[in-house]
């Protein structure tokens, strides 16, 4: 990557994106910045300082508040990023909306479908032009967002699917869900399965487009799986947490895929866990899940 390289992170005031922003932060050159995003100015300064007054911190770190639910906020800090510094090097979309299994899925939908997937989508868009040669652009996403685990009847509307698809597709849902027409047509009652298979499924329409010319200068878009991480926005819904990590042992295996020298061809636009990407048709519909939450 170039020198004076530029990161940013969503959703990095806590958690595995705090994590995140920690790791680039140690790893990236002292010439380089790390914006640490995030919608509370507080809660962003704050974490920018502790983070940069870390022992092992190198690089530079600076706040920057970033509401991600504001598809012209996004655009106007990658307008503002390409300006002042001819680009971006690093994008690691992380923002997610703390869901409870007790809540009501339809009442919480707006926001959640609006901090993962509408935010996705316009980070793609916003970001994926400024992004610097051999840079990384990288969506957390889960297992989970594999088609395999919707129902067959939607299938088509993710497979081979452009970016304004899956948009459409995920709007489509947004009004079934209002409409309490969503569990007939075949979504799952849980949002987390919808939102990550259209989080991949847009990660894998915009690498599709770019694949030759990214793979011929080293640049990488993917989306990610951590595996399990202890956090508070994952802990209701688990009762074993023995094999979970800590928000900063997940971060490695993403951190480690920002940092490889070589770009994998079978990695580039998938969903990859731990090095490896996961088939894109495995998994099964969520049936007992969705028996336990709220409509």
């Amino acid at each position: 990557m170039n020198a004076s390289r530029i990161a940013l992170v969503t959703g990095a005031n806590q958690g595995l994106g705090r994590a995140l922003a920690e790791g680039l932060a140690a790893r990236m050159d002292p010439e380089d910045l790390v914006l640490l995003t995030g919608r509370s100015h507080q809660r962003v300064s704050d974490a920018a300082r502790e983070v940069a007054q870390l022992p092992g911190t190198r690089s530079h770190v600076r706040g920057q508040v970033l509401d991600v639910t504001d598809t012209d906020d996004i655009a106007r800090l990658a307008d503002e990023l390409r300006a002042r510094h001819g680009g971006v090097d690093v994008v690691l979309s992380n923002a997610v909306t703390r869901l409870l299994p007790e809540e009501s899925q339809a009442e919480r939908a707006d926001e959640f479908i609006d901090v993962s997937n509408t935010a996705t989508h316009a980070i793609l868009r916003s970001f994926g032009p400024v992004l610097r040669p051999g840079g990384r652009l990288i969506v957390v996403a889960s297992s989970l967002g594999t088609l395999g685990h919707l129902d067959p009847r939607l299938h088509h509307l993710f497979e081979g699917a452009s970016l304004d698809q899956v948009e459409y597709a995920v709007e489509s849902w947004r009004s079934a869900i209002h409409n309490r027409t969503a569990e007939e047509a075949g979504w799952p009652r849980w949002l987390n399965v919808p939102s990550k298979v259209a989080q991949v499924a847009a990660v894998r329409a915009v690498a599709a487009e770019r694949r030759e010319r990214d793979l011929a200068d080293g640049t990488l878009i993917a989306s990610v799986c951590p595996g399990m991480v202890d956090t508070a926005t994952s802990r209701p819904w688990f009762s074993d947490f023995s094999q979970a990590q800590s928000p900063s042992e997940a971060a490695r295996a993403v951190l480690d895929l920002v940092f490889t020298e070589h770009v994998d061809p079978a990695l580039y636009g998938e969903l990859i866990r731990f090095g490896k990407a996961l088939p894109w048709h495995d998994g099964t519909p969520p049936v007992e899940q969705d028996r336990l939450l709220r409509p």
